[in-house]
């Protein structure tokens, strides 16, 4: 029997889901505290938690979720194979964690399980508010055992992006009734294949588990309208140009152009369309003002998701002192978010901040293209035997045009994988010699000392207050000061 979440209201404030690692498990659970919607990034969850493992798990919240894995000898596996006790070697001297394909091997799998389980499990720990993990549709080889280790937590709601994941409300149902299932995998030149994943991986003695909400984040009130009709969501998160990470790309905008987007008033999605539907959505996007969320529900909308105010206060994953930079940069008003046409080998818009000593504050081409060693941005290409290979546009052009890639499709790209680790304060050593730089993705900064207010750092409760957010009260949580 699958208990059903899918009736309970949610609150009005929806914390983003920024990877990798900036929602941390500790950010989700500082909002779930105050009875709002935490979330953690589900994105290269695997491998954040494998290299937590080889730092050696210094605050032993790993180890403490371990214990509440339902399978003992799946976690036991996972915690010989990872966890250093002494730390790691050297800065950077990562033990390579294998990459996802159409057919990846049992213990990456586990790890997957396991990464997420933990994650979730960490953030509903000591917190009375819901809590929800947010997933990439462009990333399809990792989902399903990420997906289900959060339903093994308890996750209570789902977040999806960037693409059209019309599939995984019928996925949630078959894992939460631990049914093998499997997730279509787009292939260019070639005709999409079936990634299986099967439950019986993890030893749960088919434990209950509950149907958590799925809420699509859409930037148009088109694919709203198309995801409504396939049914099983149930409820939107609608994101303007200004949010932060990847953006759907103006109407008319080619990424081929190697322009950086421009908006305008034809991208604005038409919330009465949107109202239509008759589903709950919050509005995200610059809705950080005390008085946002009244705002939002005058115009229909549950509340608002907020991310990037979140993203540089200290219960973030982001590392100290790059997060501490970036308030320093912006209290002196010395910062710029860029929408990069071509900065993503996604082909998506994608938004950095340039900041000195991070990799956005440099040009792309200052960082000498290497081998893929992350993976979660490859596209799954079909040779010419048939068989599926795979290829990253910001890997080295050689290795991208020998797999049949364009060598026009290089142009720009930079590895965000290595980046976005290295932001969350685990840098691989480079071939060339070296860390990783840091790779700051990021809405548009604003009004910082709001937070602050005359301290030198704010918190997640900072953040809260300032939206107007009451403490962790029983009854209705998703009231504010606002609106009581």
């Amino acid at each position: 029997m699958v208990k059903d979440l899918t009736s309970s209201p949610l609150p009005a404030l929806i914390q983003g889901g920024m990877g990798i690692a900036i929602s941390s498990w500790r950010l989700a659970r500082a909002v779930a505290k105050r009875g709002q919607l935490g979330v953690v990034s589900g994105t290269a969850i695997d491998r954040v938690v494998a290299c937590r493992l080889q730092e050696g798990d210094k605050d032993g919240t790993i180890r403490q979720a371990a214990e509440h894995f339902p399978d003992k000898n799946l976690a036991a596996r996972v915690l010989e194979r990872w966890f250093k006790p002494d730390g790691l070697a050297r800065p950077g001297a990562y033990k390579p964690v294998p990459m996802f394909s159409v057919s990846p091997p049992k213990a990456l799998l586990e790890l997957a399980t396991f990464a997420s389980f933990c994650e979730v499990w960490l953030a509903k720990h000591k917190a009375s508010g819901p809590v929800g993990i947010n997933l990439l549709e462009k990333i399809q080889a990792p989902t399903l055992p990420i997906l289900y280790g959060a339903l093994l937590a308890g996750v209570d709601a789902v977040l999806m992006g960037a693409g059209i994941p019309r599939d995984i409300p019928n996925l949630m149902d078959q894992l939460c009734r631990h049914e093998t299932c499997a997730l279509k995998l787009n292939v260019e030149n070639g005709d999409d294949v079936q990634i299986p994943y099967d439950p019986s991986l993890v030893d749960t003695d088919c434990l209950e588990l509950e149907r958590p909400k799925f809420l699509a984040i859409v930037s148009s009130h088109v694919l709203a309208m198309s995801l409504a009709r396939s049914g099983g969501v149930d409820g939107f998160i609608v994101e303007g140009p200004i949010a932060g990470g990847h953006n759907a790309g103006p109407r008319g905008w080619k990424v081929e152009s190697g322009e950086d987007p421009v908006y305008g008033p034809k991208d604005e999605v038409n919330l009465e369309r949107i109202r239509s539907l008759g589903l709950p959505f919050w509005l995200a996007g610059g809705k950080d003002a005390p008085t946002s969320i009244d705002e939002a529900k005058e115009l229909g909308a549950e509340g608002i998701q907020v991310g990037t105010a979140f993203a540089f206060c200290s219960d973030s994953g982001m590392e100290k002192s790059v997060r501490r930079r970036a308030i320093a940069y912006a209290l002196a008003e010395d910062v710029e978010t860029r929408t990069e046409g071509r900065g993503s080998p996604t082909g998506y818009p994608f938004k950095t901040l340039n900041l000195s000593g991070t990799e956005g504050g440099r040009h792309p081409s200052e960082r000498e293209r290497q081998a893929c060693n992350q993976g979660y941005l490859r596209t799954a290409y079909q040779k010419e035997d048939g068989s599926i290979g795979w290829r990253c546009a910001a890997e080295p052009e050689a290795d991208y045009t020998r797999k049949g890639g364009a060598s026009e499709d290089c142009v720009g790209r930079r590895c965000l994988c290595n980046g976005l680790l290295a932001t969350a304060g685990h840098p691989y050593a480079m071939k060339t010699g070296g860390l990783e730089y840091p790779l700051i993705t990021s809405g548009i900064m604003r009004d910082l000392p709001r937070f602050l207010r005359g301290k030198s750092d704010y918190s997640a409760d900072d953040v809260m207050d300032e939206l107007g957010i009451f403490a962790d009260l029983p009854g209705d949580r998703s009231q504010t000061l606002a609106t009581a």
